[in-house]
């Protein structure tokens, strides 16, 4: 693996000079796979008792938890989880190519019912997203980057119809502490997820359409997403494009955003010293 001083430095330099985002992704992917070439050396517990794992992606345009909130720009974004038996912590790192960060979250996760055809999650914890503003220092107006702190809930039920089929629903809301709006929301999606459909030789395909509502401070829309993702059935990288289309808000942004991706996908589990 490469050492850790090096690859700090490296990816500060690349951060820094804003390279392509090809020497970006190199950099990140050969370190993964050389981690898990390592990892896959060592012994595994014989009774995994959690599970460390999550997706890295590199992203032409940065789109939020929330589909209809985006970046506008290429984006990285880190989504991790240290799950056990039924609960998870699950969080969400998520920066732009030059290194600034967008948005954090940190939700902690608890399955009420699980390993039945319908499963319940509930969850929540704090998000801090970050944003531009003009600050007055001095007398002086000056641009600095702030973070706006919200506390979010949520509730997941889901039924699956067949190995490959489910449908959902979730309800999110979130409560803001700042002195600049918006301070309030609610999101609610019904999605419905159709996985492992083979596509040419050895991928499969991922369809994750959504229908949801969007209340921001009583301004409301309602949208349609769809996620496309490829992946190989043993290989991490995979790809992803994915488009949200507004169907009536009031709620300001773009009519139509799409994107496309590069996920990186890595899980090790581990067993609970006694």
């Amino acid at each position: 693996m490469f050492p850790k001083g090096v690859w700090i430095a490296t990816l500060a330099k690349i951060l820094k000079n804003q390279k392509s985002l090809f020497e970006f992704l190199v950099l990140i992917f050969t370190s993964f796979l050389i981690s898990d070439s390592l990892m896959a050396q060592e012994t595994t517990p014989a009774t995994p008792t959690g599970q460390f794992g999550g997706v890295i992606t590199a992203t032409n345009n940065g789109v939020s938890f929330i589909p209809s909130f985006t970046l506008g720009k290429p984006a990285v974004l880190f989504d991790l989880t240290l799950s056990g038996k039924r609960f998870s912590f699950d969080p969400g790192l998520r920066f732009g190519m030059d290194g600034k960060p967008w948005n954090f979250t940190f939700f902690g996760r608890y399955k009420a019912i699980k390993d039945k055809p319908f499963t319940l999650s509930l969850g929540g914890g704090p998000v801090f997203a970050f944003q531009k503003r003009l600050v007055k220092v001095n007398g002086k107006e000056v641009e600095m980057l702030v973070n706006q702190q919200f506390l979010i809930m949520e509730l997941v039920p889901t039924y699956k119809i067949s190995p490959k089929v489910s449908i959902g629903l979730y309800y999110l809301q979130g409560h803001g502490f700042n002195p600049v709006p918006p301070n309030r929301l609610n999101f609610l999606s019904l999605n419905t997820t159709i996985s492992k459909l083979p596509i040419g030789k050895n991928l499969n395909l991922k369809i994750n359409p959504q229908l949801f509502y969007l209340d921001v401070e009583n301004s409301r829309g309602t949208y349609f997403t769809s996620n496309f993702t490829v992946t190989k059935p043993g290989f991490p990288i995979g790809f992803q494009t994915q488009f949200t289309q507004e169907l009536n808000s009031e709620i300001p942004g773009d009519d139509f955003l799409w994107n496309v991706s590069l996920l990186y996908s890595f899980s090790t589990p581990f067993q609970k010293v006694k």
